[in-house]
């Protein structure tokens, strides 16, 4: 209470605390300090004012209530939220330790196939042929082109340097993409790193046992398959690579282990595949080519569609330049040169060359091997292309287009080394049917030069003569059986020559008959036709099957002077690294069948073919060629088989399902096909004669002579009668025997 007046004021109590606003310090006079808080001036400078807090929100009974149940929730998971986390974080690093245990040393995981390969060589030891997965060597992320480290790493992963095993980023973009596209979120892109396609690649560690899998191709298919588990398992060892080797390391795996079409493993193999150097050689186009199967291999393939191989090319070049690996002007250049196959990976040539030589080897070192194994055969590109070029010439310009009819060549030299073979008209994959080699056909007239060889051997002639008249023989068991000309004519008394140059059938008949058909048999089988010959007259007219490696080899006999033949392509095989090699050739030239002499005359005969008979649309030009003709009844099959002093060379031309030819004789388009082939495969090479002799030609029978007369059944055939007085008596007793003129 205020007192008036003089005198003290009552006694206050000094206040324990004051608000920031009489705290404030005010001036005073006279240059006297500031004033403290309180009353009295410690010195203590004074406190900045601060925000005044605001008073807290005054909730509700419901508010309270919802979020003090969202409290309680929320420490409720932190609490088991951060244990199951370390629980599953101790989970995780027990797992990739466990992996990390079970990696083996980089060296052993760069090729883990179960099947070797084989590698075909031609006669001058280029490759030009694979089968099985080849693996070409290892190769390492710091000795493989630059071009080529770079441009798989821009292609597959571009952060792969900078991530640990994984990407979440790229698993949540793929998962991104699938879902906008239409599909699962694991289905099309899985958004994984190179360490992941190196651990499907490795199959997570679980190796192939043939036992619980068909085959490697299904190991691998179910290596790839994605799912959810095989995603999660993929995270573990994958962060288990990265502890256990270097980027590079995972890079080299990557280079050998992947699959890059056309039955390459690892990019060496499709390096010398595609290109024919070693992929520490490529150039920035071949790069971007070879990276760009990695996405689907048989598609992008190059020996499959070259186009869109290099369209895939260009896109690598671009996500190189994007990245930095390439300037401007080096990827433009690149663009400007793209890659090109080598010339055996262009060709595509010897297919069924190389399957024919895969079966004439041991399974176990060819279709089965375990090795990688080098062969070497005879091939002769140029010769393999010329008689591809030759057959492709003839269907586009002599035969109407859409026709399924099929057509096979042979090309060989005297000894029986194949040179070239076509088995078809068009280039098929490995395996595919081979009709040189598989198709057994009738020969039809192409087998009348092994009739006239027994004869010759027996001493005939080729001035020798035979009567082209009627015949009918009685068959046991099947009745008369009259065989006739292909133009129903007949020609009467006429030489062997002039018979097998015209290819009459009824004087190969009658000539059959007297020399014996075992015997015409057993030439035919010295000479290599190998399958069942028939028992009745009609094997004069090649109603027996071949096939036109055997009829060509039969052929390189009469060429070399009388020899037995045994095609071969195989030289000799090795396995890879291997001097010494394990088979050697296993054909060429065998026993003498028929003499020289005979050899010789049967050569002038049948270049009479092309001379002056059925053949003459084979006929080169200033080059003595020699052949024959052959058409099947029906004319489901036709042939023209033949030679030069250099090559021989058989050509099949028929369908597949026996339907017969229209318009067609061995003398048509077979003698053409086999026309264009010599041209083209004699180009360069020296004329040189035939191994002939010409015979001194004999007087034909006197008019008064009777003519010939076929005996009745069972009745032995009559001799006709001839001047003997010049004749040798023992040269008269054999034509006496044999029934010649």
């Amino acid at each position: 209470m205020a007192v008036s007046g003089k005198g003290r004021g009552p006694l206050v109590a000094d206040r324990r605390y004051i608000t920031a606003r009489q705290a404030t310090p005010r001036a005073t006079g006279g240059g006297g300090r500031s004033g403290g808080t309180g009353g009295g001036g410690s010195g203590t400078p004074p406190r900045k004012p601060g925000k005044p807090r605001k008073p807290a929100p005054k909730r509700g009974l419901i508010g309270r209530v919802v979020f003090g149940t969202l409290g309680m929730i929320w420490r409720v998971v932190w609490g088991i939220g951060w244990r199951v986390g370390f629980v599953g974080a101790t989970i995780l690093a027990a797992v990739i330790l466990y992996f990390y245990a079970q990696l083996p040393p980089v060296t052993d995981l760069v090729d883990a196939r179960s099947r070797g390969s084989v590698t075909f060589l031609d006669r001058a030891d280029r490759v030009y042929a694979w089968r099985g997965e080849t693996f070409g060597g290892m190769i390492t992320a710091d000795t493989v082109s630059p071009f080529l480290h770079d441009a798989v790493v821009a292609t597959e992963d571009r952060r792969f340097y900078r991530h640990f095993g994984i990407s979440p980023r790229g698993i949540a973009s793929a998962i991104r993409i699938n879902l906008a596209e239409g599909r699962g979120p694991l289905e099309g892109n899985g958004g994984s790193t190179i360490t992941q396609q190196v651990a499907k690649l490795l199959c997570l560690g679980v190796p192939y046992d043939p036992a619980q899998w068909k085959s490697e191709a299904d190991y691998e298919a179910d290596c790839r398959r994605g799912g959810i588990w095989r995603k999660i398992k993929e995270v573990p060892y994958s962060m288990a690579m990265e502890f256990k080797y270097s980027k590079e390391e995972i890079l080299t795996i990557y280079f050998n282990r992947a699959y890059l079409g056309a039955g390459a493993r690892g990019f060496e193999a499709a390096s010398q595949r595609y290109f024919g150097k070693s992929a520490n050689q490529v150039n920035a186009a071949e790069a971007a080519m070879l990276a760009g199967l990695l996405k689907a291999p048989s598609y992008f393939a190059p020996t499959n569609n070259m186009d869109r191989a290099r369209a895939r090319a260009n896109v690598i070049l671009g996500l190189m330049e994007e990245q930095g690996y390439l300037t401007a002007d080096q990827a433009a250049e690149a663009r400007a040169n793209p890659a090109h196959l080598s010339e055996a990976a262009a060709s595509r040539s010897g297919g069924f060359f190389a399957d024919w030589v895969m079966e004439t080897a041991p399974a176990f070192l060819t279709s089965e091997t375990t090795e990688d194994v080098i062969i070497r055969t005879t091939l002769d590109p140029r010769i393999q292309k010329s008689a591809e070029e030759a057959l492709a010439f003839i269907f586009d310009t002599k035969i109407k287009q859409g026709s399924n009819a099929q057509a096979a060549i042979v090309i060989m030299s005297a000894d029986g080394a194949v040179r070239a073979m076509v088995g078809g008209r068009k280039i098929e994959a490995a395996g595919s049917f081979n009709r040189a080699t598989q198709a057994l056909r009738q020969t039809g007239s192409a087998f009348k030069p092994f009739v006239y060889a027994a004869a010759l051997d027996l001493g005939w002639s080729p001035s020798d003569f035979v009567e082209d008249t009627p015949l009918t023989l009685n068959i046991p068991g099947s009745g008369a059986w009259t065989p006739s000309n292909y133009d129903k004519e007949f020609k009467g008394l006429i030489t062997l020559t002039q018979a097998l140059a015209e290819s009459r059938n009824i004087p190969a008949v009658k000539v059959s008959e007297a020399v014996g058909r075992d015997n015409v048999r057993k030439i035919a089988a010295d000479f290599g036709i190998q399958s069942d010959l028939a028992s009745g007259p009609a094997l004069a007219l090649g109603a027996s099957e071949s096939t036109l490696l055997e009829m060509t080899g039969a052929y390189a006999g009469i060429l070399n002077g009388g020899s037995s033949v045994k095609p071969y392509g195989l030289v000799e095989l090795r396995l890879q690294g291997e001097e010494e090699p394990l088979i050697g050739a296993a054909g060429g030239i065998g026993e003498r069948v028929i003499s020289e002499q005979s050899a010789r005359y049967l050569t002038y005969m049948m270049s009479r073919v092309i001379e002056a008979g059925t053949g003459t649309r084979a006929r080169l030009e200033g080059r003595p060629a020699a052949g024959k003709t052959g058409t099947t009844q029906a004319a489901r099959d036709a042939w023209f088989v033949g030679f030069t002093a250099d090559y021989v060379a058989g050509v099949w031309m028929g369908y597949d399902d026996n339907t017969p030819l229209t318009g067609v004789t061995g003398g048509g388009l077979p003698a053409e096909i086999w026309h264009e082939v010599m041209v083209r495969v004699h180009e360069g090479v020296a004329v040189s004669p035939l191994p002939m002799d010409i015979p001194e030609p004999r007087t034909p029978p006197q008019p008064e002579m009777p003519q010939y007369q076929e005996p009745a059944p069972g009745q032995p055939i009559p001799q006709p009668q001839r001047d003997r007085s010049q004749e040798d008596p023992v040269e008269s007793l054999l034509k006496d025997l044999l029934g010649l003129y």
